[in-house]
């Protein structure tokens, strides 16, 4: 299965190693979305690698420079003009003018308080939770997510179960699903 539907993902989704390396993942081929962001989405994300979760700058250059290489297509900046009718929270105006300008209908963010249905709705835009996103995702293509899943855990050389319970920090839903689904306890 090959998806064309376009999502942006917000910084705080990127910022988040865990949850970030299952969406990135997903939107491998074959890939359930295609991923989507800005030069200052990912700006976010550099300040928080750097100044809150104390990353080296030649890690935080090089997980940038893993991003756009392995996804360059995602980036979009042509959205300045778009800026002054947004009417979302301002902080994050420029989120959901990179989703109307990249013609995604979804921007996956922990931050929906700052994404309020009036603002999105005139722009036929969704705010979703990354949690209830990768449950949509699962629904779809449950072999496909348990599949990344299983590549994540091997990777860190973990078992499943220990990557679902640390998923489970930030996606407690998402989590839960998958134990009970796989029987993983």
């Amino acid at each position: 299965m090959l998806a064309d539907f376009k999502i942006v993902l917000d910084a705080c989704v990127l910022a988040n190693i865990s949850v970030c390396d299952l969406f990135l993942r997903l939107a491998e081929k074959p890939r359930l979305f295609l991923p989507k962001w800005s030069s200052t989405i990912l700006d976010e994300v550099k300040r928080v690698q750097s100044e809150k979760l104390n990353w080296s700058a030649h890690l935080v250059k090089s997980w940038r420079e893993e991003v756009t290489h392995s996804f360059p297509d995602a980036t979009v900046d042509d959205f300045s003009h778009l800026l002054a009718k947004m009417s979302n929270d301002e902080k994050d105006r420029h989120v959901l003018a990179a989703t109307i300008c990249a013609g995604a209908s979804v921007v996956v963010t922990f931050n929906l308080k700052d994404f309020p249905a009036g603002a999105l709705t005139q722009w036929g835009i969704e705010a979703c939770h990354p949690q209830d996103y990768l449950l949509t995702l699962y629904s779809m293509s449950p072999k496909i997510v348990v599949h990344r899943l299983y590549q994540m855990a091997r990777k860190r050389e973990m078992e499943l179960i220990d990557l679902v319970i640390i998923l489970g920090k930030t996606l407690p839903n998402f989590s839960s699903h998958i134990i009970d689904d796989l029987a993983l306890e």
